[in-house]
């Protein structure tokens, strides 16, 4: 991984949500921006740390870690209804981050 572009992606959650919690910003850059991984972190607008990219990377982590939505996908909800149940609380917590 390219530290140092974790570094400056991580520098841009924080930017963009500075009430995110501590470390998280981190967290949430070295999971989007992992190589070959596919992930927002990878793509051209957030390799120029572009404001949609990083609010797509932490809009994802948001689901991932701060809802069941990976618990829905697993009792055979797919992506789409997995998402709807989750969306109230991701924009909440978006919110919140901001500020």
């Amino acid at each position: 991984m390219d530290d140092r572009y974790v570094t400056s992606f991580a520098e841009r959650v924080r930017e963009s949500f500075p009430h995110c919690p501590p470390k998280r910003e981190h967290i949430i850059a070295e999971h989007a921006c992992l190589k070959y991984s596919g992930r927002i972190g990878r793509s051209e607008s957030a390799k120029q740390l572009d404001g949609q990219a990083i609010h797509l990377a932490v809009t994802a982590h948001i689901r991932h870690a701060e809802t069941p939505y990976d618990e829905l996908l697993a009792k055979g909800h797919d992506r789409d209804e997995a998402r709807d149940a989750v969306r109230d609380t991701v924009d909440q917590i978006i919110k919140d981050w901001k500020g």
